[in-house]
């Protein structure tokens, strides 16, 4: 009986590192506990985004009365912080701090950022819409405040993710890397849902006292989340205090002319740029689609956004297992744009053949597809980083994935009317009617996107490869062992 029970209890718990691929991510140095709290700052990323993107962009339309227009350059405005990324984990690679932190206080700087835009906005919306008292303040005053508002929330999102991103790699060891991008992505996407439920829940039943209510709880909550995430966290650097770093850090021009020297240092950043616009331009027109060509209800179109969701966490999941495995990153870069055209395929040919359960796998395998480019983007980002440069190299992913985001959904937006306006109502396109041909256009926009993806990482995979085998030739001129190596590597990353 004892036998079965051992044989019983060591069954269960290899269940862990086997079927969870966070399970095994943990180290002496590195808890569970310790990453799950680090892991919050992406919990507030997460409500922040939901915030921002999701619950005031119908309030400010639909409750408030705001022209879209306006509402549309408001929720625009957090992009503009984005190009500052890389600057910003420069600005952490060469911090010199007293108490000999690099990461912290940028992570506390971007908090209390955030904090004071969350802090400013509820009243600056009701300036802006001009209820209550506040119908006779100039209109430039709502304006510019709200504008300051999503500026400030904007910059000290950016501010948090990077520096925090920063000091997850700077805590772990490179092995580690792709199932710590999961799982911090994971948590991102768990504060979305849970704050989309909570605002949801909150605003059921709305009036301008409890809007403000709900963002200055939002403000509370990420002043929590963020100082619990960094609570003795990072270590002290004494050589620091005692003077034995560099007389002169380099400046931001050196650090990115240096950066740029790596191989296909440039190349990757574009590469992240293109994926980024083939699968984020359809963000903004799926539920739309679904409701004009599909004739999707109100309440069928909303639950798109959980299986996005849920295809997102299929995604993360996957990607740590793989790579986490041994998984060549830019080899399920290609793989995460192969996904990626036949799930837009199936979205475009779902409203013709009028077949819905085409459309929702195609939205499934498109959160699925976007998450593992994201994870194995900046997993490949986090590998290639010297250590002197980690917060440089993720500023710059981040930077280039966040602007690229922004402009793929404007990009999306103009086309689409475009299109139609061109068709006229008679017109067609491709078979298409009106309706559905400027969502179609998009679409077939995302796939050339995607091919053009697969055509620049070709490249990179063969020449990891070849590096690879010119390791491994170097050290077994017979070739024997390096024939297992690649037989194992071809097994762990299948």
């Amino acid at each position: 009986m004892d036998g079965l029970g051992r044989k019983v209890t060591n069954a269960w718990m290899s269940l862990g590192p086997k079927f969870l691929p966070f399970a095994d991510v943990v180290t002496p140095d590195l808890s569970a506990g310790r990453l799950l709290r680090l892991s919050l700052f992406q919990v507030s990323v997460g409500m922040a985004l939901v915030l921002l993107l999701g619950t005031l962009n119908r309030v400010m339309v639909v409750e408030l009365g705001v022209p879209t227009t306006i509402v549309g350059l408001m929720i625009a405005l957090p992009v503009a912080a984005a190009p500052f990324r890389a600057l910003i984990g420069h600005r952490s690679d060469t911090h010199r701090s007293e108490l000999g932190w690099r990461r912290v206080p940028f992570i506390w700087k971007g908090t209390l950022v955030q904090f004071g835009g969350f802090a400013l906005m509820p009243f600056a919306l009701l300036v802006l819409a001009g209820q209550g008292e506040a119908h006779s303040a100039p209109a430039w005053v709502g304006t510019g405040t709200a504008a300051l508002a999503f500026l400030l929330v904007g910059a000290g999102v950016h501010t948090v993710q990077t520096a925090g991103l920063a000091l997850a790699t700077d805590l772990t060891p490179e092995k580690s890397h792709p199932k710590v991008v999961g799982f911090m992505y994971v948590m991102m996407l768990l504060g979305m849902i849970v704050s989309a439920l909570v605002f949801g829940a909150a605003l059921a039943d709305y009036t301008p006292g409890r809007l403000v209510q709900v963002i200055q709880g939002a403000a509370v909550m990420t002043l929590i989340l963020n100082t619990v995430s960094m609570w003795k966290q990072e270590t002290r650097r004494p050589k620091r205090l005692r003077g034995d770093e560099p007389e002169r850090d380099p400046t931001f021009s050196e650090a990115w002319a240096e950066f740029k020297k790596g191989e296909f240092a440039l190349m990757h950043l574009v590469i992240v740029g293109i994926g980024t616009l083939a699968f984020g331009m359809a963000d903004v027109l799926l539920e739309p689609f679904g409701g004009e060509v599909l004739g999707m209800t109100v309440a069928g179109t909303t639950r798109l956004t959980a299986l996005f969701a849920a295809g997102g966490l299929a995604g993360f999941w996957a990607g740590a297992v793989v790579m986490g495995r041994g998984g060549e990153p830019h080899r399920w870069t290609l793989y995460s744009a192969v996904i990626g055209i036949p799930a837009f395929l199936l979205v475009m040919f779902a409203g013709p053949l009028g077949v819905l359960e085409l459309f929702l796998v195609g939205n499934f395998l498109i959160g699925f597809g976007a998450a593992l480019f994201w994870h194995s983007t900046l997993t490949a980002t986090m590998n290639r980083a010297a250590p002197e440069q980690v917060g440089l190299a993720l500023g710059a992913w981040g930077a280039v994935q966040a602007t690229v985001a922004g402009v793929a959904i404007a990009i999306a937006g103009v086309t689409r009317d475009v299109v139609k306006l061109v068709i006229g109502p008679e017109g067609s396109l491709f078979g298409f009617d009106q309706v559905a041909s400027g969502y179609v256009a998009v679409f077939a926009i995302e796939v050339l996107f995607l091919v053009a993806t697969i055509v620049a990482i070709v490249p990179l995979i063969r020449h990891v490869s070849k590096k690879k085998a010119g390791t491994v030739g170097a050290s077994d001129p017979d070739g024997s062992e390096g024939s297992r190596a690649a037989l194992a590597s071809n097994v762990d990353t299948t």
